[in-house]
């Protein structure tokens, strides 16, 4: 085992460097490239310049839903974050705990009841919600907490090729992306294929085990389809690399791949950090600049010692150390970096 500490993976990281907004045009954003220990500095649009005919860029279709319901109860402020919907029975974050007891029914509005079926272990809440109820209509799209009082629009917030709702929080890395940089790569021979990772709440939570290895991740459904499972095979066999865009791509690229890639559909609780795993088929990662002791963070770290990098928990530390000092900016609408 690895005995990684999670405080192996804190840093300092004062307000003024975590991104309110997004930058426009979206593929403006800075571009941190890491390769055999040296690092240049480029704009997200140049990340053309690493990628070559026949390689495969691998994006998440994953749409962010409106998931944050915010209505009022005799004059005070209730809040819903919905995670999840089987069957119509919601699985909720809510705010405060105290106003949200199991058997309660209260009114978002004179239209529409919300009931609390139950408490779960973990303090979420099952939600049934009336007849006429919906989610398009009641609810927002929710940024995550660091952000605030963004002039960002809902559009900011998904990336231009998300097709499938099911997220509660964007995978950001692909935020950079533009319909005409995508067209660029295209006609450079860059296939560009789509998988789906429905991203949880547990994917940006900060890890809470002393261990790194005690922590548990959550499940997260994903698919892959036959056409994407084509065009990885065939760039595998001629020689063409890989690009995850995110940590999304790779928990699902890594999840599925058994010496070849075959479509499938299934929940994922893929868990990446340094002297534990060891990777498959990632040739190289796009992603932004996460949150300290975030799974994230420790998935990042694990790449680049798949890269060849022996330390590689104090290296991701210096590369952010670096990243402040040249003012990138962190987090969701914050800047970007490739890996090599």
């Amino acid at each position: 085992m690895s005995q990684l500490r999670t405080q192996d993976f804190d840093f300092d990281l004062p307000e003024k460097f975590i991104a309110q907004d997004p930058v426009s045009p979206r593929d403006s954003a800075k571009l941190m490239v890491v390769k055999n220990g040296d690092v240049v500095h480029r704009k997200f649009y140049d990340v053309i310049d690493y990628l070559n005919s026949g390689d495969v860029l691998v994006v998440n279709r994953s749409k962010v839903i409106p998931a944050r319901i915010l209505f009022s109860e005799n004059g005070f402020a209730r809040e819903v974050f919905v995670l999840s919907n089987i069957d119509g029975i919601y699985n909720c974050l809510v705010k405060p705990g105290r106003a949200f007891p199991a058997g309660k029914v209260m009114n978002l509005d004179e239209k529409v009841e919300a009931e609390v079926l139950s408490i779960n272990d973990d303090g979420t809440r099952n939600i049934k919600f009336s007849t006429g109820f919906d989610l398009n209509a009641y609810g927002s799209i929710p940024l995550p907490p660091y952000i605030k009082g963004s002039n960002s629009t809902d559009v900011d917030y998904q990336t231009v090729y998300a097709k499938e709702s099911g997220s509660v929080a964007a995978p950001t890395a692909g935020l950079h992306f533009t319909d005409q940089l995508l067209a660029k790569l295209r006609e450079k021979g860059v296939k560009v294929v789509e998988v789906l990772l429905h991203v949880g709440r547990g994917t940006f939570l900060p890890v809470s085990s002393e261990l790194v290895e005690n922590h548990k991740m959550h499940s997260e459904f994903y698919e892959i389809g036959k056409e994407a499972c084509d065009v990885l095979n065939f760039a595998k066999s001629s020689g063409g690399k890989i690009f995850a865009v995110g940590t999304t791509s790779v928990r699902v690229l890594e999840s599925v791949f058994d010496g070849k890639f075959s479509p499938k559909t299934g929940e994922t609780d893929i868990f990446i950090f340094p002297k534990s795993y060891k990777w498959k088929v990632v040739d190289g990662l796009i992603t932004n600049f996460h949150l300290p002791k975030s799974s994230l963070i420790m998935l990042v770290a694990s790449f680049l010692e798949n890269k060849g990098v022996d330390d590689a928990v104090p290296y991701v530390k210096e590369l952010y150390e670096l990243a402040k000092r040249l003012e990138y900016r962190f987090y969701s609408f914050g800047d970007a970096m490739i890996i090599l």
